[in-house]
């Protein structure tokens, strides 16, 4: 009886394991590695892009309360939904992104009046990553609009400050901690601002988009959840889109 019993006990492991197994491959059919993309984000719709983000927040914020959870959370009606676009979302079809969520490529290259105050800021992960974006998105730029480079990567905040004040910019692309520094010291207005767009889909060589790690996660949610910006997600006055590329 009891090796009976041995025997009827075995297969659980295996079971176990390989539900396990089944779930990490799930992760991994998301990942196109030859594109450096998580294909994942064209399908969440703003609903499962709140979910993920809470999901995220929870795992890297351990260390928070409740509330200071709750105040970095984004709720579904402050995301707009992307999944209508089903092109790759590689570097080459941003601004093609860009101007289907806009009022097309006309609006995308007029440049607010004011100085240091574009009408979008692109967040990416890293200096490296932000600097690709850029290049990117050169198109709406021209000789009275340039497209401001807002991180920290080979660039001082006091030059940064300057080429605010002195310059105007439709599009701004940065990274969290560099653009949350900018706003605070005034350098950078929102007084334009239409859109905020996550560079959400992009993953590095070790499998990792912004929202994969502590250090690029938390400042994030810090930036997306500032009240200057939550007041005016879904708002009918002034309304702030925010977009997961």
């Amino acid at each position: 009886m009891s090796n009976s019993k041995k025997r009827a006990a075995e297969p659980a492991p295996e079971t176990k394991k390989k539900k396990k197994k089944t779930k990490f491959s799930q992760d991994d059919e998301a990942l196109d590695m030859e594109l450096g993309l998580n294909t994942l984000f064209n399908r969440l719709d703003n609903q499962l892009l709140a979910d993920h983000l809470a999901q995220k927040l929870a795992r890297f914020g351990s260390d928070l309360s409740s509330v200071e959870l709750s105040d970095l959370t984004v709720s579904a009606n402050s995301i707009q939904d992307t999944t209508s676009w089903q092109e790759n979302r590689t570097l080459d079809n941003l601004p093609g992104f860009l101007e289907k969520f806009s009022e097309g490529e006309e609006s995308l290259k007029k440049v607010p009046k004011k100085k240091g105050s574009p009408h979008t800021l692109i967040v990416a992960g890293a200096g490296l990553r932000a600097a690709d974006m850029v290049r990117a998105v050169r198109k709406f730029s021209s000789k009275d609009n340039t497209v401001a480079k807002l991180f920290a990567k080979h660039m001082k905040v006091d030059e940064q400050v300057t080429f605010l004040k002195s310059r105007k910019t439709g599009i701004g692309v940065g990274t969290p901690a560099r653009l949350m520094e900018l706003i605070d010291n005034g350098a950078l207005s929102l007084d334009n601002l239409q859109r905020l767009v996550v560079d959400a889909s992009h993953v590095d060589q070790k499998k990792r988009g912004i929202m994969d790690m502590k250090d690029t996660m938390m400042p994030l949610a810090r930036f997306l959840t500032r009240p200057e910006f939550k007041e005016r997600y879904g708002a009918e006055k002034k309304p702030l889109a925010l977009l997961f590329y």
